[in-house]
């Protein structure tokens, strides 16, 4: 069955409750390559218990709801989607223990015609689960290539966010593990495509691929590294676009560009591949606290 407009917006995507602690902050930030020089303390501070600080982008794996337009009655075809975009605001630090829910929703969905494919947009809120408080908004683009013509409203998709035309203000080089998918998997997707060979050939690549969001983090990582002075609680948001596949144990290039506002806090970037010349993330935006 071919998706249905206002049944997909009705859908009712099951709310997720989710305990974490300082073993999950750890493994977490180990995913996205931090430790990866033992002598470095900024990094270690991610990694060891004591003191433990907690990365921003850890949020998009917290209350994680699962891979919803496969398991639910959504008319997606499932095989066929890829991750677009992702954005996340967050509204106040994470601490480094506690228990979360979160709450799914489809927000809307562009039909860019037959043989265009479909844009669906979702978005995800964590909340504390002691307090209430709200933890972070997130925000997911998701393409469906094999659903457009499926007869919804038109409308324009959501425009990306410019890059400056001129060289970036800060390049920040960071590599990944060779095993960086098998540990980022841990922390929230288990897709095989990340881990089994026969499966990513299958898919069309010649060995398993990185995350994207594991990609993400380590943007956001670069991003706390250059211009947060490794303070999480300077990161507000954080969003970028996915335009490239990140095989483990490539370096990926954090370049970034401070706003002309100086007050206006917003910074931009894009990801690369080093070794393959190759755009990963591109029109990102972050939101950086003073």
């Amino acid at each position: 069955m071919p998706i249905v407009y206002e049944k997909l917006l009705a859908l009712k995507i099951p709310g997720v409750e989710q305990g974490y602690g300082a073993k999950d902050c750890m493994l977490y930030a180990l995913g996205v390559g931090l430790g990866h020089d033992p002598m470095n303390e900024d990094e270690l501070a991610f990694v060891y218990e004591k003191n433990l600080k907690i990365l921003p982008t850890m949020a998009v794996v917290l209350g994680y709801p699962g891979f919803w337009a496969r398991d639910l009655d959504t008319g997606i075809d499932w095989v066929k989607v890829v991750h677009g975009e992702h954005s996340m605001v967050l509204h106040k630090p994470l601490a480094p223990a506690g228990t979360v829910t979160s709450r799914t929703r489809v927000l809307d969905v562009v039909d860019k015609g037959a043989g265009k494919g479909a844009i669906v947009y979702s978005e995800r809120l964590l909340h504390d689960k002691t307090s209430g408080e709200l933890i972070c908004t997130i925000v997911q683009t998701t393409f469906c290539r094999g659903d457009g013509g499926f007869g919804g409203p038109p409308r324009e998709t959501r425009p990306a966010h410019p890059l400056p035309e001129r060289a970036a203000d800060i390049v920040c080089d960071l590599p990944t593990r060779p095993e960086a998918a098998l540990i980022y998997r841990l922390s929230a997707d288990p897709n095989p495509l990340h881990a089994d060979p026969a499966v990513a050939k299958a898919a069309g690549f010649p060995r398993p691929i990185l995350h994207g969001l594991a990609s993400f983090g380590v943007a956001g990582h670069a991003l706390l590294k250059s211009v947060c002075g490794y303070d999480p609680a300077r990161l507000l948001s954080i969003a970028g676009r996915f335009s490239a596949p990140v095989f483990p144990g490539e370096t990926i290039r954090t370049e970034i560009w401070r706003d002309n506002n100086k007050d206006s806090g917003v910074v931009s970037f894009r990801a690369q591949v080093v070794e393959r010349d190759v755009v990963a993330i591109n029109n990102g935006r972050a939101k950086i606290k003073d």
